[in-house]
Order: structure tokens, then sequence, then C-alpha cells
């Protein structure tokens, strides 16, 4: 029997005569044949390649034969956009065999929730966060909700499996499997992951399950990509302006404060433009994606929030500002494009020299096939004090003797001790984050004032977030801004103006107490900012730019002024032919060149700082030697040889690094956690050892 006889009788014959199918694609066809079968999977296809179809063909068949009852499939996204964009796909096809699909989410309004409540539907499309908010809430009836669960799917998996989202989300998972009583059949679907086998270990936990990788393979559509450096940011949108008319353009920036000053430029040139980031008010996020689905001649500008999932139908072109730091990332941003049958095309507009060098590496290393593997930590102290307190919220008070059993199947956790436990609740105990009350754990007075207010809302979202000021003009919202940026701007005798969805505000009133800023239109505004810093670059990455720094060929996808620039670099940068990694004497200061990035170098830095007693910094490509640490090229090196005699860095050096002075805070869960497992994970989050360790062994005997 085929792997399209197997499904439902009812299904089949809407697939064809509703859908219009003539046959299932191959990783439909593997999909299914996996999931039928009872597996946990991981399902891999390009953008529009068909994985929303291969996950919910073989559940909604399952539904359908084996008669599942609500809610019996639960759908995760990373953000809300995705959840909108399915909604309408997912529910259509329950529709064909008389299921239903329900989104819920923060902007779902309280009735629609109350009615779900009353006649919950077959699949709930969700995040994480809505996930937790109702396994605290004492009034969702979650053990109701949830008891018929079946499969959860989680969609762009690799956009969790790296972060505090991803050690939460798995928590969860194990979490709802114990309340359903069920060995939860768990699928995850990506387009771009580099190391998919071990995302399937970290997604099937406790699951006893079979566990099967779908990756059909297959040759793939040959992209059109180009690079060109344009120097400013009016030169790009002159370039925006006129490439591609009368086509839809998607146009991808690092930061909200470009995009808002990107599309402020575009609407000056009479370009119709929509601007898309996660400070923008509801009406304005969904102008944006109405803008995909129904505009022409129009551009979207973006920052990471659209690069997930979304179908964006007919989509022309992407365009890239400078870069992003991952091919993951390019990946996911080139494939909004060729979803009917066109080319995928990505177009890099660099701002800056470095920019040009930055993508040019990219696409290095997306010809040779390179995708970064996504590490999960397997040691997550943070969010397991997260869900110690979410569990005593969720149970009223949970058991201190078998608490850990909610999540001991969590991979995440699959470092962390009996004593490390025992350590984290006595920590809490001693600190008032928690109480025991004959045996019983609950929200300490400090637990309570740090996690408690707002129902709990700084437990169930896992991140951090800065303090955000809502933005009005009359009635209408518009959207958010750092506080802190609108405290800058604005003064008693002369009014602030920004920008904020592509548009002009002056501000006429702000109330700090309740979080608001009355605005009117204004001529002219600037840029707003928004705190938060980004990441380094890999070491990877960065090894890939000494090369393009180092070859001789050009990429056809250089523009002649890519290509200029680009030797200008080549000649800049000529020492590095002398050597894997020299050290350059700078006269004022030394620089040690060894596109080790930006994770590895800061422990390097530090360690020759001590060996040295005088001042290194890192930088992603290289070390630089400042004051006493410059006199002496010989010491200088002297210092990287003795490191690489000791076989370090070492995991202690980087613990200890991480308890030095430039210690950041990384997580609002800190406090919950006792200082030799808090050095631990700050260690694991801020430092590479072992990129640091290669790039010591580059320096001393010259190997890769």
């Amino acid at each position: 029997m085929n792997v399209f006889e197997r499904l439902s009788p009812a299904l089949k014959y809407q697939i064809v005569n509703a859908l219009g199918f003539s046959v299932l694609r191959p990783v439909q066809e593997l999909a299914a044949a996996a999931l039928l079968d009872g597996d946990n999977a991981v399902i891999l296809a390009p953008t529009a390649g068909g994985k929303t179809e291969a996950a919910f063909f073989p559940a909604l068949s399952l539904m359908d034969s084996e008669d599942w009852r609500p809610v019996s499939v639960v759908y995760l996204s990373p953000i809300r956009a995705l959840l909108n964009n399915q909604e309408t796909r997912v529910s259509h096809y329950a529709g064909l065999i008389g299921r239903r699909a329900f989104k819920w989410h923060g902007d779902v309004t309280a009735t629609a929730r109350k009615k779900f409540l009353r006649d919950p539907a077959d699949i709930l499309l969700t995040t994480p966060e809505s996930v937790e908010a109702m396994l605290m809430s004492d009034r969702f009836p979650a053990r109701e909700v949830f008891e018929g669960l079946r499969m959860v799917v989680v969609d762009e998996i690799h956009a969790f499996a790296g972060d505090d989202r991803g050690a939460h989300l798995v928590s969860l998972l194990e979490r709802l499997s114990r309340y359903c009583g069920k060995d939860v059949q768990r699928v995850g679907l990506s387009a771009t992951v580099g190391n998919p086998e071990e995302i399937l270990r970290w997604l099937e936990g406790s699951s006893s399950r079979p566990s099967t990788l779908v990756d059909p393979g297959g040759a793939k559509a040959e992209p059109e990509l180009a690079l060109d450096f344009v120097g400013t940011q009016e030169n790009a949108a002159k370039m925006i302006q006129a490439l591609h008319p009368k086509q839809k353009r998607l146009v991808f920036v690092d930061s909200r404060a470009k995009a808002e000053r990107l599309g402020a430029l575009l609407n000056q040139l009479g370009v119709v433009t929509y601007v898309s980031h996660g400070s923008l008010s509801l009406p304005a996020r969904r102008d944006a994606e109405q803008a995909f689905e129904q505009g022409e001649d129009c551009v979207i500008v973006s920052t990471s929030t659209l690069e997930l999932g979304i179908d964006v139908g007919d989509l022309d072109r992407v365009l890239q500002i400078d870069s992003p730091a991952t091919v993951a990332s390019f990946l996911q941003r080139m494939g909004r494009t060729g979803r009917r049958g066109g080319r995928p095309n990505c177009t890099f507009l660099a701002v800056r020299d470095d920019a040009v060098l930055h993508a040019a590496a990219l696409i290095d290393l997306y010809r040779q096939s390179y995708v970064e593997p996504v590490r999960a930590s397997q040691a997550a102290y943070h969010i397991l004090a997260q869900q110690l307190m979410a569990l005593a919220v969720q149970n009223g008070g949970t058991s201190a003797v078998d608490w850990f059993q909610w999540v001991a199947g969590a991979t995440v956790f699959a470092h962390v001790t009996s004593d490390d436990r025992t350590a984290l609740v006595q920590h809490m105990l001693d600190h008032e984050i928690l109480a025991d009350q004959e045996g019983r754990l609950w929200l300490g007075p400090q637990g309570e004032k740090k996690y408690g207010h707002g129902n709990f809302r700084e437990l169930y979202a896992v991140f951090d977030s800065p303090r955000l000021v809502t933005v009005r003009s009359g009635s209408e919202e518009v959207g958010t801004v750092d506080a802190n940026f609108l405290a800058a701007i604005d003064g008693d005798m002369e009014r602030g103006t920004f920008t904020l969805g592509a548009r002009h505000w002056k501000i006429v009133h702000v109330d700090w107490e309740r979080g608001t800023c009355q605005v009117v239109p204004a001529e002219s505004g600037r840029a707003p900012r928004w705190f938060g810093g980004g990441g380094f670059l890999s070491y990877d990455l960065c090894q890939a730019m000494r090369r393009v720094l180092l070859g001789r060929d050009d990429d056809p996808s250089w523009s002649h002024r890519a290509r200029d620039v680009i030797a200008s670099l080549r000649q800049e940068h000529a020492f590095l032919a002398g050597e894997a990694s020299p050290f350059v004497d700078h006269g004022a200061h030394l620089e040690w060149w060894n596109f080790a990035g930006g994770a590895a170098n800061v422990l390097l830095a530090r360690l020759l700082e001590v060996e040295l007693g005088a001042k290194v910094t890192a930088r992603n490509t290289s070390i630089v030697f400042r004051e006493e640490a410059a006199k002496s090229l010989v010491l200088a090196r002297q210092a990287v040889e003795h490191l690489a005699r000791e076989a370090r860095p070492t995991l202690a050096d980087a613990v200890a690094h991480a308890n030095g002075p430039s210690r950041r805070r990384f997580t609002k869960f800190e406090p919950c956690v006792p200082e030799r497992l808090l050095a631990a994970l700050l260690a694991e989050r801020t430092v590479d050892v072992e990129g640091a360790r290669r790039a010591v062994a580059r320096r001393v005997d010259g190997t890769a």
C-alpha cells in the first residue's frame, strides 16, 4: 500500500477533489509514512516546500480515522505573524473533514477565547508563552482542554532550539504530556538547520516513540544572488526605488530604527512602503501582512519579524541592507521568494565596506552548503527555576519531593544533577523566592514581588523586554518606543519628534505612569532607538571572511562596486597571506588577526590581559593589545603560545571569565540561581571555548 492510500478515505477524497492534488510531494510522502506510524519527526524542506501539509495531512488523517477529540493537536509558532498567516490554511484543511482550528495569542479577543473554551477546536494554534499562561491560570481549565492531546507540531523549530524559548518549549512539552497522560507525538518543521539529528533528539525528550528525520533532499533551484555597495541608506532607498519597479519587494534591515529610517526615505521618494517590526501596533502589523498578500507595486521594510515561515504569496524580490549574521537567517529571508515557480533571489545592498565583506562571506558559506548548527543548552538552570515557580502557581503549591518529575524528560536539563537541583531550591528558599509550607513549594515574598505582578506575566514570558511606551495618535495605537529613547528626545521647551510606522510624529504629552505617549503628525522626525545589542559573529563566518580576503577570484554575484570594495580590502589585508593568523605591529598597538569570532576572542582577550597585565580588547576578526600589552610583540606572541602549551582556554577559564568584572545580566531569573550554577550558565552563553582553542592552535601550528 502506498502512503496516500493509508490516509483516511475522507481526507483522500478532499485532497484530490477539493485541493486538486494529483500527487503528494516527496516530503509529504515521507512525513506521512513516519507520522502515520506514530513516529516523532523533524521535517526538513525548503520554504514553500509543503512542510505544513506534510505535518497536517497525516495529523488530520489520524484525527479522522481514530476519532481524536478536541484539543488533539497543538501547533506552536515562534511569532504571532506566523500564527495569523497559518490560521487560514490550517482551518481550511481541517474544515475539509469537518474539523476546526482556533488561533490563541495576545491579540485574540476575550470573546473569541471564551467561545473556544465553551466549545474547543480540534487544533489549537498558539505560542509557548500562551500555553504557559494557560497552564498557570486558575480561570483556564487546562486539564480538561489538553486531556485529549495527541500531537504537538513545532514550526520553525530552529528558531526555538538555541535559546531560552526553546528550553521553555521542551519543558512545556513534558508538562503537557503529563497532563494528558499520553506519550504525545512530537513534530518539528524547519527549512534551515545544520544539525537536524541533534534537534530531533532535543525535541523528543522523554518520548519513547521511534524518531524519524524526514529529509527528501533533491536538487534545489539555483538562486539569483547579487551583492552591491551603495554607501548610504539614502542611496539604498534610491536603489530600491529603481530596482524591479512594479514588483512587490521585501527589504530586510537589522534593527527597528533602520526599518523606520529606510521606510521614511522610501515614502519621501513616493514608493508605497510598509514597515514591519515588533514595536508596531496590531493594525500596523496587519497592514504589512495584508500588503504581502494583496499588494503588487510596493515595498515592505522589515526586521527579522517577517523572516520566519510566513506565506507571502507572489512576493517578487528580497533585498537585504548590509547582511544578516548567519547563513540560516539568509536562507530564511531568501526563501520568501521563489514560491510560485520563480527563482529564489536575494540582493544585498551594503552601506559599509565591512558589510560587503560580511555578505560575501555568507555567500561563500552558502556555496559550500554550510548552515550553522543550533546548540541547545543541557543545563538551563534559570529555565528550571522558572519552571519550578510556574509549577508552584499551576498546582497551587508543588511537591518539594517530586516537582522535578514534571520536566525531568526535557533534554535541556539532562546535565542538571540532583545536587544542582537541591542547591537551586535551597537558594530560592534562602532568598524568599520560594516558601516551603509543609512540604509544598509556593512563591515566597520575593518571588511574588519579582515575578507575581501582572498575573505572573514575568513568569510565562521567559525573555526580558525593555520598558516600552505605547504611542497613540488620537484613539489610534501606532506602536511602542523605548522609554529611554523617549525621555532623551522630549523636553518641556521643545517637544521631540520621531518616526514610527514610517510616519513622522510630534510628542504632545507623555504619561510616564501609564506608559502612554500622545502624538500628532509632524513634517519630520528622527528614527527611534530600541536599546539592546546584537550578537557576535561566529568562528565559521569569520573564517569565511578571511577566505574572501585571501582569495583571488570574484563571485559572480558581486557587482563592479562590490568587486572594487573587496579588491581594496584584499590589498589592505595583504599581510594575511604570510601566515595563518599573523600579529601586526601598528606602533601604538598590536593586533592579532585570528578571525575567531567575537565569542572566542572575548575569552582570549581576558586571558591574555591576565598574562600581560595590561589592556587587551576583542573584535570579531582580531584581538588588539594596547598600552603595556603592546610594548613587546615577542611577549604578546609568547602569551598565546603559553595558552597553547597549557591546552587552554578550558571550561574553567570560561567560568572564571563569566564571574569577572565584565559580567553582564542575561536573564531576569538570575536571582533564582546560585553563583556556582550561574557562572557555568554564563560561560555557556557568553564565550566560545572551542573557537578560542582552535584560534590558539592555528596561531601556534597553523592548523584550522
